[in-house]
């Protein structure tokens, strides 16, 4: 029997703290998968659904983008997994009538654990200007309303297309298609938020932004670099790869500021080991490391590499550039510098340099831990020096495996969303599509907020996600918003960011990975690329959650005719009505994707190539691999602050909070917590189960506050502090960002942390310090 979805909000201004756990999964996970599951679903429901989940003939699981092995279990997913699909398979509804019951004042006021628990929505939904609430509307009305305000833009680059990397490959296509023959690049993606890094430094250092190893890699890896990144919590199904390395006689190293549970220990729940044993003790060398002390690091390792004379010199010879003025800039590496950016001492820095020395096959992982810095280009542009010294690029066991978050966020980049495209890509548009795609670069993530708070882009669309609980400093995030003309989001579920709204808005519903997509031209199957490279289908059983759903296809091509009318030549009705029209395109336009739709329907789908991986082809400007030989850099704190990470709990998956848990922490109960060193909580007066207000500082003189969070006492790095997001995304100012990237610097905010002015932040949506109205409309 499902439970009924929660009529108020959960108390959440008193979470409880009982100290990190030391293992990952085991029963527990089990436990709290199938708990949270049938709670949604239903017992049938969810064992029909949940073997269904990463199979050859079922669905790619919504969460992560971890993929799946040759030999998959019938049970391929973890515990956020199971968590991920029963909120998308949920039997919960959200139908005109709750919005009736519910003005928009009410649903900006609620959090968005208690909007992600109302269920699906199933009605196209319409919040006409000076409205104090939505109401249904038809899919021609909605439409019409949207094609409206795009044909009245007085510039194609007032409208922003927004994909998360949910989406589809087709989706994607479709979408990026639409906008540019609409006339505009402005198509910013979750990947500015996140891996944009990885992809800047890759493309430049290898000529390809992507991953270079393969699953098996790991498999055969001698050892395995985990930095920056909390497999436990964020890409479960990482830790049984992991073990496999280690029952092959794999070492690991794991570099992050908090111990994490998942890299400690892991329970395998698949066997029995798991289940009643131990587990599988996973970290051999554990350096807690200073927030943004990476690049740090990964030189000092080199500087080892290099004095030990223990270099590829054929591998460096043949195929990289720039090695003679890196190798200087390497062995001149300070030890005093390193130790202070790192806080590391120079016996565990050896110790590691030793693991690297005797691996003759490496693999170095990680995730937004270093992605979300200042200088986390030039910190990913280390781990390729490293790897490069020792000719671990382009040979089995060994690479750069960037571990990337949304199921499809790597192939919605294949597709083409991106603001700043190749001119090889768009030539190729061209030439299909008999259209010219607008060549000048569109707006990212950061520069799309820009925009709206300026008045440059009026109309804001969103495939899927949570942009505004997703992106940097709320309070200026939410007044862009508040700027705009329409914002329409297509979506399967309530969010903070169908509360924040334009003078207009609309919610439009969309079918899930889950559901049957039945079309004119029968039951269709989409496709995924996961982090590796690998495209694979998606096949949805399940009966939609509301019969009048249309998939995100569907949306994109009846919106297309409408906008671009008939001086399109692109057959949309063609592609809606035949998913299969879609990737014949694709394989005429996007290199790598010949036969597109026959190898796509192969159990297992087929890998994309990879000239240094395949090859050891570097496609740079060179020709070749090249080293680089940046400054080390690392965040300065001033005197009495702490350097602040964004993290998140273990009950969520990017802003979609499932519960208000963080078991492998020991959270229960609540979400606005902070955790510090006890020396450093000690130092501000702080006790255990003290609150405090969090206020950055950055160089706008702008005083941005988070108040009322709980002080957990924790084993992290000295000086550092952790809190989850996005209740901390009100801290992280909007020009913070990663240069090059444009990344927001979201894992090293400089804060004060002071004893509460009093018991606030009983909810998790973010606040300002300044009040905000509570919806949409222009200001003048």
């Amino acid at each position: 029997m499902t439970r009924e979805p929660p009529a108020e909000d959960p108390v959440q201004d008193a979470p409880q703290a009982d100290g990190p756990q030391r293992a990952a999964a085991g029963l527990p996970a089990v436990g709290h998968s199938l708990r949270h599951a049938t709670a949604q679903m239903g017992v049938r429901r969810t064992a029909l659904t949940l073997l269904r989940v990463n199979q050859p003939d079922g669905f790619d699981c919504p969460g992560c983008a971890w993929p799946e092995p040759e030999r998959t279990h019938r049970a391929e997913f973890c515990e956020n997994g199971a968590k991920a699909v029963a909120e998308e398979a949920t039997l919960r509804r959200v139908t005109p009538d709750f919005f009736a019951r519910h003005p928009l004042d009410d649903l900006a006021g609620r959090s968005g654990y208690w909007l992600g628990q109302q269920g699906r929505l199933t009605t196209p939904m319409y919040l006409p200007e000076g409205a104090d609430r939505y109401e249904p509307v038809s899919w021609d009305r909605a439409l019409d309303i949207v094609a409206g305000e795009l044909r009245a833009l007085d510039s194609p680059d007032e409208a922003v297309f927004y994909t998360s990397g949910r989406t589809s490959n087709e989706a994607a296509f479709l979408y990026q298609l639409f906008a540019r023959e609409f006339g505009t690049n402005n198509l910013p993606d979750c990947s500015n938020m996140c891996h944009e890094s990885s992809g800047s430094a890759l493309t430049e250092t290898l000529g390809v932004g992507k991953g270079s190893v393969h699953l098996e890699d790991l498999h055969k890896a001698e050892l395995i670099i985990v930095a920056g990144q909390n497999p436990g919590t964020n890409h479960p199904r990482m830790l049984s790869a992991l073990e496999e390395a280690k029952r092959a006689g794999a070492r690991i190293l794991t570099v992050n500021p908090l111990p994490e549970a998942g890299l400690a220990r892991f329970r395998n729940p698949q066997t029995a080991r798991g289940l009643a044993g131990r587990g599988t003790r996973l970290t051999d060398l554990f350096l807690q490391i200073r927030i943004g002390g990476d690049q740090a690091l990964f030189r000092a390792l080199a500087r080892l590499v290099l004095e030990a004379e223990a270099t590829d010199d054929a591998f460096i010879a043949e195929h990289t550039h720039g090695f003679d003025t890196y190798a200087a800039t390497a062995r001149a590496a300070s030890w005093d510098e390193t130790l202070r950016a790192t806080g590391l001492t120079r016996e565990e820095i050896e110790r590691a340099g030793r693991m690297v020395l005797a691996s003759r096959r490496t693999v170095v992982c990680w995730a937004m831990g270093l992605t979300q810095h200042k200088h986390a280009v030039p910190t990913i542009r280390e781990i390729v020096n490293l790897l490069l010294l020792r000719g671990d690029v382009g040979r089995p066991g060994s690479g750069v495996c960037p571990v990337r978050g949304h199921s499809n966020v790597q192939g919605d980049r294949t597709m083409g969303i991106f603001e700043r495209p190749a001119p090889a890509f768009l030539d190729a548009l061209e030439a299909e599509f008999g259209f010219a795609p607008p060549r000048r670069h569109g707006y990212d993530v950061v520069r799309a907020i820009r925009a709206l708070r300026d008045g440059n882009a009026k109309v804001f669309l969103a495939m899927g996600g949570n942009f505004v609980a997703a992106s940097p400093d709320t309070a200026v995030t939410e007044d862009a918003m508040r700027r705009a003309r329409l914002t329409v989001h297509v979506s399967t579920k309530l969010n903070r960011s169908h509360c924040v709204t334009g003078a207009r808005a609309l919610i439009l519903p969309t079918l899930g990975r889950t559901e049957r997509d039945n079309q004119a031209g029968g039951d269709q199957f989409v496709t995924v690329e996961d982090s590796m490279g690998k495209v694979h289908a998606s096949r949805g059983r399940l009966d939609p959650a509301d019969p009048a759903l249309l998939s995100e296809p569907a949306i994109v091509c009846r919106l297309a005719r409408r906008v671009l009318g008939d001086g399109s030549a692109t057959p949309w009705e063609e592609f809606e009505r035949d998913y299969a029209r879609i990737r014949d395109r694709i394989a005429r336009v996007v290199p790598g994707f010949e036969d597109f739709d026959a190898r796509a329907a192969r159990p297992g789908g087929f890998t994309l190539p990879h000239a240094p991986r395949d090859e050891r082809r570097f496609p740079t400007a060179t020709g070749r691999a090249t080293f680089t030989s940046a400054p080390v850099e690392y965040p300065h704190v001033p005197e009495g602050r702490l350097l602040l990470q964004t993290l998140r709990s273990h009950d969520q998956y990017n802003t979609t909070v499932y519960g208000l848990d963080d078991r492998y922490r020991g959270i229960t109960g609540g979400r606005r917590v902070v955790f510090l060193h006890p020396d450093d909580a000690a130092e501000r007066g702080l006790p255990d189960g003290a609150y405090a207000d969090l206020t950055s500082e950055w160089r706008d003189g702008v005083r941005r506050t988070a108040p009322g969070f709980r002080v957990v006492h924790y084993p992290t790095a000295r000086g550092c502090a952790a809190a989850y997001y996005p209740e901390t995304n009100v801290l992280v100012p909007l020009d913070a960002t990663a240069d090059v990237s444009n990344t927001p610097a979201s894992k090293s905010v400089v804060v004060t942390v002071t004893p509460a002015a009093g018991r606030s932040g009983a909810d998790d949506r973010n606040e300002a310090d300044t009040p905000r109205p509570a919806r949409g409309g222009r200001r003048s």
